[in-house]
């Protein structure tokens, strides 16, 4: 008898054993699509003078009115923007006051309050926390406008490759980030300290930041328990995030300029550079889920994949979470640490147009999405930038996916597997591998890997069998439906 294994698109990694039954669980370094799956994309580095000195956290590519094209990046002590050719030149502004490269939890002596916690239990997360140094990068015109969160200036830069950005005349300091609408208002998120006030400067003149009946600058604190996190530009608003609700600013002209209403509640960013833009509307990753802001409403996106994102970050570093669209395929990704790791060492992503999910290893810490540049380029902890959805280069990565139990034995009866009819587009760019259990949580027995032929030879048997296809070759490989040649067993 012939039983297809035919698990649909995305994966399925939350709950218990069962609960993930005829989905794929467990994967890296794939996608879906029309059904079929394979591999993503690879990367190569790019060539560059040398990679930046830091992790950046912050990027923005962007073209300038003579067609040039640039790519800027911030660290925690230094602003980079390098050609499309590959040099690159520090154009840190004088007397920036550096940031973190790791957030920091004080939960020892005197990080907390007397008394509370039990005696020879790991303290509670009350302490004095600091955040990870982010940039917020934009783009005025062909000029860059950047804001380090630790810093808390607005600083632009003109161009020049031999002098530094610069602080721009009049603007608010000790914000939190910086945003431009698609009117060219300048926004300053935390303006002047306020960690919920958002001030813009007078329409094409960021020098004007002081509301007069002579220009449109003004200010509006939000109506909000949180703090500023973050703002994107979308459907022709600007989407101002906090650490607990969602805002949108829509432009109305004088004499009040700017609108605000509240658009979500409970629906907060986990970190300053959560938020990512798409076609599809803004998602972002919170406290405790996804969301999605689709120009009108803020709804949270049901995860498939729950249990092994939010039960196994490090919590201490989440301020370097960060998401970035992948338009080419439809997809937006965000990269975390580990519970094990205090830099982005795993991703999640969510497919908008078939609504799954994709988790893999890879450790990034900032990019950008294609455009302006033919590929997405995202940067590695090391300061080294790549081209990426290019090739198949995985740099050792494993590009495989495992799918959750089948059940293939019916009552006490185990099930014998003697032979595997692969459906793939070239015979032998995968392997195999089967891993059978009597029950859920009974010891598992590996077979395999067997390399694929048509049909493959196999035996094992069970009640249960979980299967595992790796790639062996570096190609755009595709894997269908697999199908067993089952017939019964003995009794257990």
């Amino acid at each position: 008898m012939l039983v297809e294994i035919t698990p649909p698109p995305g994966f399925r990694n939350h709950g218990t054993d069962l609960e993930s039954e005829g989905r794929w669980r467990d994967g890296s370094l794939v996608r879906w699509h029309e059904g079929s799956l394979r591999p993503v994309g690879g990367w190569a580095a790019r060539v560059s003078s040398a990679p930046y000195a830091a992790a950046p956290r912050g990027m923005v590519a962007w073209q300038d009115n003579s067609l040039n094209r640039w790519l800027a990046a911030g660290t925690y002590s230094t602003l980079y923007v390098t050609t499309a050719g590959g040099t690159t030149y520090d154009i840190t502004p004088a007397g920036l006051t550096a940031g973190t490269e790791d957030a920091t939890v004080n939960t020892g002596y005197g990080g907390g309050f007397y008394g509370i916690g039990f005696y020879g239990q790991t303290r509670p997360d009350i302490g004095n926390f600091a955040e990870a140094t982010t940039w917020s990068l934009d783009t005025w015109g062909q000029y860059l406008i950047a804001c380090s969160k630790d810093d808390g200036n607005l600083y632009e830069w003109q161009l020049n490759t031999g002098t530094p950005a610069a602080a721009i005349a009049n603007a608010p300091t000790g914000c939190l980030g910086v945003v431009v609408s698609d009117d060219r208002f300048i926004f300053a998120l935390g303006a002047g300290g306020n960690p919920r006030k958002v001030a813009w400067c007078d329409f094409e003149d960021n020098t004007i930041w002081t509301a007069a009946s002579t220009n449109q600058a003004g200010d509006l604190t939000l109506q909000s328990t949180g703090q500023i996190m973050q703002g994107v530009r979308t459907h022709g608003q600007t989407f101002v995030l906090t650490d607990q609700d969602a805002h949108r600013f829509i432009y109305i002209g004088a004499p009040y300029v700017h609108q605000v209403e509240r658009v979500g509640t409970s629906c907060g960013a986990i970190s300053r550079k959560a938020a990512a833009t798409t076609a599809a509307g803004v998602f972002w990753m919170g406290q405790k889920g996804f969301y999605r802001y689709d120009g009108s409403n803020v709804t949270e996106v049901h995860c498939e994949v729950w249990d092994h994102v939010f039960a196994d970050r490090n919590t201490a570093q989440v301020s370097k979470i960060w998401g970035v669209s992948n338009g080419q395929n439809g997809e937006v990704w965000w990269f975390y640490p580990s519970a094990g790791s205090n830099e982005c060492d795993r991703y999640v992503a969510y497919d908008y147009h078939d609504g799954h999910w994709l988790i893999g290893t890879l450790g990034r810490t900032s990019g950008v999405d294609r455009g302006v540049f033919r590929t997405p380029i995202w940067a590695s902890d090391a300061g080294q930038i790549y081209n990426h959805e290019t090739g198949f280069n995985y740099d050792s990565g494993e590009v495989f996916a495992e799918t959750g139990p089948f059940r293939i034995g019916a009552g006490d009866n185990m099930a014998v597997v003697t032979r595997l009819i692969p459906d793939e587009t070239t015979l032998g760019q995968v392997d195999a591998t089967f891993k059978t259990r009597f029950y859920p949580t009974a010891t598992e027995s590996t077979h395999g890997p067997y390399t694929l032929g048509n049909p493959t030879s196999v035996r094992f048997q069970g009640k249960q069998v979980r299967m595992k296809v790796a790639s062996t070759v570096g190609a755009d490989w595709r894997v269908g439906k697999f199908r067993f040649d089952v017939t019964q067993g003995a009794r257990r």
